[in-house]
């Protein structure tokens, strides 16, 4: 029988839709699936440690791994680049574990290119004011930067049909088991099954 490969989870969505929080209590409650972390040249936030979150990188050495081929996917965002190391996803996976990438929605569609078979997941907020009122209560950052990021979250809701699923994130209990369900349902597709069942 072949080895059966783990699913490749890729969760985005505008700034401020929870894509974090739903991704760390996903974890809490799967500790089966890994949580794979991005690089990014953007200044830690309070609280966030180098390695655990993010591998906080400046330009020149991000730049260094783009050339060498390191990253699965890149892109920037907001005046800084975000990008996920390929070697880890790649080695988890091929050892039969789920691993979770959270990402930024033009990484996302770098990933489909080069990697299909994923499971790609579009979190929504309710509405455009509760988005609004998340990313003031976080309080860390500028009032442009909050407007920015607020007309770059218009736009990107135009890309949710490039996504399989979306899960509007409400009530943060409710949006997680509708990940759970996905990726339960996801497990139970013909196509990923690697053998054929004869004489049932």
């Amino acid at each position: 029988m072949e080895q059966n490969h783990g699913l490749l989870i890729v969760l985005s969505g505008p700034s401020g839709a929870g894509k974090g929080t739903l991704c760390q209590e996903l974890l809490r409650q799967m500790p089966q699936v890994k949580y794979s972390v991005s690089a990014t040249t953007r200044q830690p936030r309070p609280g966030e440690v180098d390695g655990l979150h993010y591998f906080f990188r400046s330009r020149e050495e991000f730049q260094a791994m783009i050339e060498q081929d390191q990253l699965l996917e890149w892109a920037e965002f907001c005046g800084n680049f975000y990008g996920t190391p390929k070697f880890a996803v790649e080695q988890a996976i091929h050892a039969g574990n789920d691993v979770i990438l959270e990402i930024e929605i033009q990484g996302a569609l770098q990933v489909k290119k080069r990697f299909s078979q994923g499971v790609f997941i579009f979190v929504v907020p309710p509405s455009m004011d509760e988005l609004a009122q998340r990313i003031h209560k976080r309080g860390t950052e500028s009032e442009e930067i909050i407007q920015k990021r607020l007309k770059t979250a218009a736009r990107e809701l135009e890309y949710v049909s490039e996504y399989d699923y979306v899960v509007i994130n409400d009530e943060i209990p409710i949006a997680v088991d509708k990940l759970k369900s996905i990726l339960v349902a996801e497990k139970c597709r013909v196509k990923r099954k690697p053998y054929v069942f004869q004489g049932v």
